[in-house]
This record gives structure tokens, C-alpha cells and sequence, in this order.
């Protein structure tokens, strides 16, 4: 089955826009469509996200969490490795990589330009092309 890494911001986007491309990917996890791999940092990273002011007025307290419950209690857990510099506009995402290679993710999934360039393996795309591979595949 296909392994997936999401990218903070492709799940914020998706709790602030029921009607988006993050949206829609989110609802193809839950519908099983692919497996989602996730660590303790990006879980944490995500808390943090939803806990800030300028997020709170558009997702509910309930709705992230729910999202964090599920990311935990379905998503692959991986342990956080080191990280390597292979983002070099964004070093922050360094570990998304890491967590890609740790959990044989074929793909990240993000909205950073910087590591949607940066040539990683496993590669990134955007929300919209990998929306557009996921619907290609037969199921």
C-alpha cells in the first residue's frame, strides 16, 4: 500500500478548508485510500500549530482534536531519527525527510516550495499532484 507523508501545513490547511485538495486527501486517508506515517515530532509540531491564536479562530478546539487522534491512533508511528541537511532553503524540514526514509514513505506531501525543489528522496509534490496521482491509482 502506498505510504504518505503529510506535511503540517497540507493538515492545517485541511482542518481550515473542509472544501480543499488537503481536505480531500485527508478524507482519501480516513477512506483507506493509503497509509499515513507520522513521528512524535511531527505530531508535536501539529499541536503546536493548532494551539497558536491566528489558527484557533478557524479550526476548533474539537476538530484538532480529533485530527491528533487519529493521526495517533491510525497513522504509522515512527521514531524520530537524525536529520540529514537535504532542505537547504528550510532546514526545519529536514526531518520530514528523515521520517519519510524511517517509515518507506513513497512520498511527501507539501506546500513548501523549498522542499517540493530541494530533489528529496523519498520525493515531494504538492497537495494538487499528489491528489491527481491518488485518483489514477485503481482501488
Amino acid at each position: 500500500m502506498l505510504r504518505v507523508v503529510l506535511d503540517v501545513n497540507v493538515l492545517i490547511s485541511a482542518l481550515i478548508r473542509r472544501s480543499s485538495v488537503p481536505a480531500a486527501i485527508l478524507h482519501e486517508w480516513r477512506a483507506g485510500r493509503f497509509e499515513l506515517v507520522v513521528s512524535p515530532h511531527l505530531l508535536d509540531e501539529l499541536r503546536d500549530v493548532l494551539g497558536r491564536t491566528n489558527i484557533i479562530r478557524y479550526v476548533s478546539p474539537t476538530a484538532a482534536e480529533e485530527l491528533l487522534a487519529a493521526l495517533r491512533d491510525i497513522a504509522i508511528l515512527v521514531e524520530d531519527l537524525a536529520a540529514e541537511r537535504v532542505v537547504p532553503g528550510n532546514p526545519d524540514d529536514d526531518y520530514l525527510v528523515a521520517l519519510g526514509l524511517a517509515g518507506r514513505a513513497h512520498v511527501i506531501v507539501s506546500g513548501d516550495t523549498d522542499l517540493l525543489e530541494a530533489g528529496t528522496e523519498p520525493p515531494a509534490c504538492s497537495p494538487r499532484e499528489f491528489l491527481g496521482r491518488l485518483e489514477r491509482l485503481p482501488f
